[in-house]
C-alpha cells in the first residue's frame, strides 16, 4: 500500500494498486473509507412536467414518463446489484401541488429506477422539480 501527503497534486485517474476499491481516504477523526464506496453513482434533477426533461446529471441516459407522476429514471451504466440506495426529493413551484415526497418500486432492476413523485397527502401528481441520488455498486 501507497500513502501520499502532499497539498498539491494534480492527476486524472486514482488507480488501486492492489484491486477494486483499494483506493481509502481519511473521514472524520482516524476513521478511514473506501473512496470507491462513498461516491454518489447517478444523480439526476430533472422536471417532471410535461414531457420530462433532465435539466443536469450523472449516469443518466433518459426518463422515461408512465403516465402521471409514474417515471423511470433508466442509467447510462447498470448498477451492480438491486441493492443500492436511492435519495429522492421533489416540489412544485406553484400553490397547487407545494410539495412532494417519493416512493420507489426497484423491483430489482439494475438499468433502471422505477419513482412516483407524490404530494405530502399521497396523490400522485408530476412535480416541476424532482432530485435523485444513487449510492451502491457499479457493475
Amino acid at each position: 500500500m501507497s500513502t501520499i501527503n502532499a497539498t498539491n497534486i494534480v492527476a486524472d485517474t486514482l488507480v488501486g494498486n492492489t484491486s477494486a476499491n483499494a483506493i481509502t481516504v481519511r473521514g472524520e477523526g482516524s476513521a478511514t473509507t473506501s473512496l470507491q464506496q462513498g461516491l454518489s453513482k447517478a444523480w439526476t434533477c430533472m422536471n417532471g412536467t410535461g414531457t420530462p426533461a433532465i435539466n443536469d446529471s450523472l449516469n443518466t441516459a433518459s426518463i422515461t414518463d408512465h403516465g402521471t407522476g409514474n417515471f423511470s429514471c433508466n442509467w447510462s451504466n447498470a448498477m451492480g446489484n438491486q441493492n443500492y440506495a436511492m435519495t429522492q426529493m421533489g416540489g412544485s413551484n406553484n400553490t397547487v401541488n407545494p410539495g412532494a415526497c417519493h416512493s420507489h418500486n426497484n423491483l430489482g432492476d439494475t438499468t433502471s429506477f422505477k419513482f412516483f413523485s407524490k404530494k405530502f397527502d399521497g396523490a400522485v401528481v408530476d412535480m416541476h422539480f424532482i432530485g435523485m441520488v444513487a449510492h451502491g455498486d457499479l457493475a
